[in-house]
């Protein structure tokens, strides 16, 4: 009923198979795999010790068998690591290794967004979580998880600016291990992390890049020296604001000038008069001359 309900809603179900529940169909199939493994323990008692290099299997630990006995998975399940025993002629026996796996995904030239043309290549660590699915669903999985990395990786960069691929790379390779997480998961893959390694762009996009970020940086340079100067013109300016108003500090401030270049080893100081010292002279000296009658010669009459 629920079958039909999704086929009127235009719904596509993915059917789960448990494969132990899956009975072998009619008599006769019965009959003829029963027949089998009898002949088969006959076979194994007769060649008794030498079958027990076929019969017993060992699997490490970082490994799972997927057991195929007349073509049926052996209790719906893999095999877990460590000593088992297979009928020979009957069972088939798949490996599959369940460890951390990692490739190099080949250089691939992508055209971004802005019509630039990048050269873009990646890793991809993967793992296989459900070893029964991996076996039954897919050829070799392996090889379709590379295959799908490339796709993926040309799909999903180029939907993106050259400035972004640059800038956001995070969260580009977060979308991309989702995505590819997404279209492996039906393989029982496990997708833990991709990494972009490297973006190349060409060498002409290279020197014009280098030139607008050499050509922003004098322009920051140029900005920061100028605020700079504005900053020290301000200080100077209160500076002499402050000092200007208590003549004592500028004989402070000058006693202090000598002391450091006493401090140093030349041989020579330079002792400036300040104008301020000569005021109060000048001064005096004006008050003595108004102080003094000026003389006025008389010009000698002629006598005619």
């Amino acid at each position: 009923m629920s079958t039909e309900k999704d086929i009127m809603l235009g719904q596509k179900t993915d059917r789960i198979v448990d494969y132990d529940e899956v009975p072998p169909s009619g008599f006769g199939t019965v009959l003829c795999t029963w027949t089998l493994i009898i002949i088969s323990g006959i076979l194994i008692v007769l060649t008794f010790p030498f079958s027990l290099f076929v019969v017993i299997k060992v699997i490490p630990q970082y490994e799972r068998a997927v057991i195929f006995r007349l073509g049926r998975i052996k209790g719906g399940k893999e095999q877990d690591p460590g000593l088992f025993f297979i009928i020979p002629c009957i069972d088939r026996v798949e490996r599959v290794d369940t460890r951390l796996k990692t490739f190099d995904v080949p250089p691939q030239k992508i055209l971004s967004k802005d019509s630039v043309t990048v050269n873009v290549d990646a890793i991809v660590n993967f793992r296989i979580v459900d070893p029964v699915v991996s076996v039954v669903k897919v050829t070799n999985a392996d090889r379709a998880t590379r295959l799908l990395a490339q796709t993926t990786l040309r799909n999903i960069l180029g939907s993106h600016k050259l400035s972004e691929l640059l800038e956001s790379r995070e969260s580009i390779q977060q979308q991309l291990r989702q995505q590819l997480d997404e279209g492996t998961d039906p393989w029982g893959v496990k997708v833990e992390t991709v990494a972009i390694k490297d973006v190349r762009i060409p060498q002409e996009l290279q020197r014009s890049m280098a030139a607008e970020a050499e050509a922003a940086r004098e322009a920051k340079a140029k900005v920061i020296t100028a605020t700079g100067e504005v900053n020290a013109a301000r200080a100077l300016k209160e500076a002499a604001e402050s000092i200007s108003s208590s003549p004592t500090a500028m004989q402070l401030r000058y006693l202090q000038t000598l002391n450091i270049i006493a401090a140093e080893r030349g041989s020579t100081i330079i002792f400036p008069i300040p104008i301020d010292m000569m005021g109060p002279m000048a001064h005096q000296l004006q008050q003595k001359a108004t102080a003094f009658p000026q003389v006025q010669v008389a010009e000698d009459t002629k006598i005619d």
